[in-house]
């Protein structure tokens, strides 16, 4: 059986599930650390989150992005719907660097909004492709296993395929998110919000960041690739 691990009985290509699932607490956990650590460093600029995202926006001609505080722990985020930015309570009155380097990234994802970046828009049309990928690939699966046959073999393949278009979501993502950050290290610096040993220290911040987008792409792949393994090839062997 090529599905056993050493013998045991056990299912080996849980080893990606396993895989995946500790590069994304290794992401977490560096992410963390690296904000908790420049959340001490604060700006000799003396400016906050929320004033650094207004100055940035107005740099660039954007005034019809609102800011807006939201509870939680680094829940920043940009709704292009709505046209708001909101920052966490750790980053919208806070001098750091962290913090207005997170800001500063969420004000990228607006800048592509109002630019026309089209990868942005891409991932934007996609969500409710990667939503329903996400939540009922498991769906033909189950199917699939219960019937056998050719009815099983198509339905097996089909949640596969389902499941692709969440991964693939995740692979959008990664030039979305680093694009946005490049695009406020450059302006943090041009508009003199913070200074250059303080935007290499947010470039650490925002690096670790990004880490968790590719660990969250990589474990969406490792999982896809346990998916084809298992029943990539089931018609086969039917």
């Amino acid at each position: 059986m090529p599905y056993r691990l050493f013998g045991f009985g056990l299912d080996w290509t849980y080893l990606l599930v396993l895989a995946g699932a500790v590069l994304c607490m290794l992401a977490s956990a560096k992410v963390q650390s690296t904000f908790s650590k420049y959340a001490k460093v604060y700006s000799r600029t003396g400016m906050n989150g929320a004033e650094a995202a207004r100055r940035l926006l107005d740099s660039q001609g954007i005034y019809g992005v609102s800011i807006e505080r939201v509870s939680g722990n680094l829940t920043d985020h940009y709704d292009p719907r709505s046209k708001v930015l909101r920052l966490s309570e750790t980053v919208y009155g806070s001098t750091s660097v962290a913090a207005i380097g997170v800001a500063a990234h969420e004000c990228g994802h607006a800048m592509q909004d109002a630019f026309g970046y089209l990868p942005l828009r891409l991932r934007s049309a996609f969500v409710p492709i990667a939503n329903f990928g996400s939540r009922f690939w498991i769906v033909p699966i189950l199917i699939g296993m219960f019937f056998g046959g050719s009815t099983g073999s198509f339905m097996l393949q089909l949640g596969i395929w389902v499941f692709a278009l969440a991964v693939l979501f995740q692979l959008i993502t990664l030039p979305v998110e680093f694009n946005a950050s490049g695009r406020a290290l450059r302006l943090l610096n041009e508009q003199g919000i913070l200074y250059r040993e303080e935007v290499r220290q947010t470039r650490n911040v925002l690096s670790a960041a990004a880490l968790t987008y590719v660990a969250s792409a990589a474990s969406a792949l490792l999982q896809l690739l346990r998916l084809i393994i298992l029943f990539g090839g089931r018609r086969n062997n039917d």
